[in-house]
């Protein structure tokens, strides 16, 4: 006879607000933290400790999470909302880093998220040791550290030499002045050092795959966090008769397959009682060369510089009109002013300071105007909006925008390599000719980069002389007499640089051939020409010698809002390409059909492999309960021969058992040998157990199955139950009746964590963790590949 273990509590929490939507909440893979939805229209995240740790909600009334999901490293949580967009939140942020658009509004749901890492092509195992535990494993068992040194694998360290860490970090950007989704994303140190985490090298074999399903068919896949791949319709095979829209109910997958397995359902209706089980062949994960990581990861960067630039692009056109917006109202004030007086002709005011600069004489009406209208209080105002103005736009040029182009660039280098190296093959998506022309609208970007900072800091150091010599004009129209001090101020001035501002910048500053919004007609003309195949860099010097000459030119080359727009065109294309190639190698398997005799309540898949030779065999086991039955278990065993990553013909058996007189709660497997049911008998003075079954073990008897045929179930008495199996005790309070559980595997991520078993309770608001015995599944706890 088994004996029972007693679980340990972790902790409990009692959930403020109480869960909406059925309950929708997740457990952090290796911190403890849980996700839920506290509202119709809000999701937070809570410490262990019952601290609520951030909240966060969309624009509108209406949009609600549907589907949540950690990432399995824990660094991401994958949020489904109802607007039909995927939003990552950062660990270290409580901000939207990510976001997909999988589905229409209104259109469709999000249905489910599965996140999971697949191993992609094997390569030979660097000897090369980074880490010092090498090294002290040599030591410990007598060697001589001076002959044994680990030869380096050359090649595969420089292909994945990290260049970027060595550049200064990106500054975080203001918190006002941006636009769009992005426009918080990258405020915070901390937010930006997340984002922009270096790759690691020990990641290069792995690809992160996160699958989202829709109730009208769509599957969307995208790896490493963000790299979108695109969206599968998944319909069933003309054999199965009438055809129905399905929805995607769950997924599974192994570290070793590049091929998982989802499991779909009619998506008329919240109850079904028939499941499809579809294997999905991502082969391109199979067949991936070396470099597919560094790829990945690398245009994963790409994408969000790319949405940094963009922001910092909207910051720069908002403090360029700030230096601009309150001197045209002061300047167009006194201009109205010299019009209606009709005495001197077209003279504006930039021509009437220039004649009191030079004759020391001021007319009556721009008097009038610095005296009483201006005054020191408009000039404070004045200087403090160009100088602010004009500093923070050379901070951001100095400090964000160039920056950020220069990683840009070195991003665009490596794939200009991978390109070069791949020119002959069609698997990678793009070209090394589209590479360089993005890379020539990077170097468009950096030279009207540099040429907008010269002009700041010559504006910065002009206006500095023009504003000493306004507020001293203002100063001596104000006074009765002349002082000695009025006297010593005018001697010092620097005349030339006050008469060059007032010509050069006050009526309009160079800045505007670069930080000008472009009409439609002159962007679609300059488009065509750069997608002509002529230089942009070439297109952009001649117009900036035109503009510099004092020749007209309305060409939009230099304006950066035209450049970061034709960026984001170009690299697109190159991204889209790369989605592309890897669309072609994803396939759908043979379905297998489950038809039951009572609706499904509670399921869960996992799925395992074995390798036999130069093939793997994928094992799905489909375990769940019905409506009807509640005590009884179905678990469904698909074998399928995987083959340089593509699946054959599936075989499926069935396996029932009847666990006595008590009610299945809910079912979970941990790892590849245990199905966890959580098993309440009903006996009230019988305590709620967790039981496990060793569902890959041929005890269960699996019996070839087909849909809608029966199998004999196993039917066994309480006592069995207890006995036979592995069971564990879960202790509560006699009025918690768990309405879900969820379990998680253990982890060493950040810290040591055991298997962990996370109930909540059908008041929506009791939620309680528990500890699983290391034993039996202390093997999870060894570091994984």
């Amino acid at each position: 006879m088994t004996e029972p273990i007693k679980l340990s509590l972790v902790h409990e929490s009692r959930l403020e607000p109480k869960l909406h939507n059925g309950g929708i909440i997740t457990y952090n893979p290796t911190i403890e933290l849980f996700a839920g939805v506290a509202g119709p229209t809000t999701l937070q995240i809570w410490r262990s400790n019952n601290q609520i740790v951030a909240k966060s909600s969309q624009r509108g009334d209406r949009v609600s999470v549907q589907a949540i999901r950690w990432k399995p490293d824990g660094q991401f949580l994958a949020v489904g909302w109802s607007d039909g967009v995927v939003r990552l939140m950062g660990l270290e942020s409580n901000k939207a880093v990510h976001q997909m658009t999988i589905c229409t509004a209104g259109q469709a749901n999000i249905t489910s998220i599965g996140w999971a890492q697949n191993l992609a092509a094997k390569h030979p195992v660097s000897t090369s040791q980074s880490s010092s535990k090498a090294w002290e494993q040599l030591a410990s068992q007598g060697l001589d550290l001076s002959k044994k040194k680990p030869a380096a694998d050359l090649p595969r360290e420089l292909t994945f030499l990290e260049i970027e860490t060595s550049l200064p970090k990106l500054s975080p950007l203001p918190a006002s002045g941006g636009s769009g989704d992005d426009t918080f994303v990258f405020t915070t140190r901390a937010s930006l050092e997340f984002l922009f985490r270096p790759f690691s090298q020990n990641d290069s074999d792995k690809v992160d795959v996160m699958i989202v399903g829709t109730n009208d068919g769509q599957v969307h896949i995208s790896i490493y966090d963000s790299f979108v791949i695109g969206s599968f319709h998944y319909s069933l095979p003309p054999s199965f008769g009438n055809q129905t829209e399905l929805q995607l109910y769950g997924s599974a997958s192994h570290l070793e397959l590049s091929t998982h397995t989802l499991v779909f359902k009619p998506s008329t209706g919240d109850k079904t009682r028939t499941l499809y089980l579809v294997p999905i062949d991502l082969t391109f994960i199979y067949s991936s060369p070396e470099n597919l990581s560094l790829l990945a990861s690398k245009t994963t960067t790409l994408q969000k510089l790319l949405r940094y630039v963009n922001q910092v692009q909207y910051h720069m056109l908002h403090e360029w009109q700030s230096t601009r917006e309150l001197p045209n109202r002061f300047l167009n004030s006194i201009n109205e002013t010299l019009k209606e007086a009709g005495t001197y002709g077209e003279m504006k005011i930039g021509q009437a300071m220039y004649h009191s600069v030079v004759t020391g004489h001021t007319f009556p009406e721009v008097k009038e105007w610095l005296v009483d209208q201006l005054a020191e209080r408009g000039h404070k105002r004045w200087d403090k909006a160009v100088v602010t103005g004009l500093q923070t736009l050379r901070s951001l040029v100095h400090e964000n925008f160039l920056p950020a182009l220069e990683r840009i660039s070195i991003i665009l280098s490596r794939l200009l390599g991978i390109a070069r190296f791949h020119e002959s093959k069609a698997e990678i998506g793009f070209t090394s000719a589209q590479i360089m022309k993005v890379m020539d609208i990077v170097s468009c970007l950096m030279m009207v980069g540099n040429k907008i900072l010269l002009f700041v800091m010559e504006e910065l150091e002009l206006f500095h002389a023009f504003s000493i010599w306004l507020r001293h004009e203002i100063d001596r129209l104000a006074s009765s007499s002349i002082t000695e001090d009025l006297t010593e101020k005018e001697a010092s001035m620097e005349h030339g640089k006050i008469l060059a501002y007032i010509q050069q910048y006050m009526p309009a500053s160079p800045l505007r051939y670069y930080l000008s919004s472009v009409t439609a007609e002159d962007t679609e003309r300059d488009r065509k020409l750069a997608d002509g195949g002529s230089s942009l860099l070439e297109l952009l010097g001649k117009q900036i010698k035109k503009q510099e000459s004092g020749q007209p030119d309305t060409g939009s080359y230099p304006q950066v809002e035209f450049l970061c727009k034709y960026l984001d065109s170009q690299a697109n294309s190159v991204l889209e390409g790369i989605a592309e190639a890897e669309r072609r190698s994803v396939r759908f398997g043979q379905c297998t059909k489950i038809v039951l005799d009572h609706d499904v309540s509670r399921f869960d898949v996992q799925l395992s492999a074995a390798q036999v030779g130069d093939t793997w065999k994928g094992v799905t086991h489909t375990a769940l309960t019905t409506e009807g039955d509640d005590s009884h278990i179905y678990i469904f065993r698909t074998s399928t021969t995987i083959t340089n990553g593509i699946s054959s013909s599936v075989t499926a058996e069935l396996s029932r058992m009847i666990l006595g007189d008590g009610k299945i709660l809910d079912l979970k497997f941990l790892y590849d040998d245990s199905l966890l049911v959580l098993w309440m008998p009903k006996d009230s003075d019988s305590p709620l157990r967790l039981i496990r079954v060793p569902h890959r073990s041929e005890d269960l008897g699996y019996e070839p199955y087909t849909a809608g045929s029966q199998v004999t179930p196993h039917e066994l008495t309480n006592e069995q139950v207890t006995s036979v199996f592995l069971n564990m005790i879960v202790p509560s309070q006699p009025d918690f009746v768990p309405a879900q559980m969820e379990i998680k595997e253990a982890s060493v991520e950040r810290g040591k964590l055991p298997p962990r078993m996370c109930l909540l309770g059908n008041d929506m608001q009791t939620y309680q963790v528990f500890a699983l015995p290391e034993d039996p599944f202390g093997e999870a706890l060894k570091v994984k590949r």
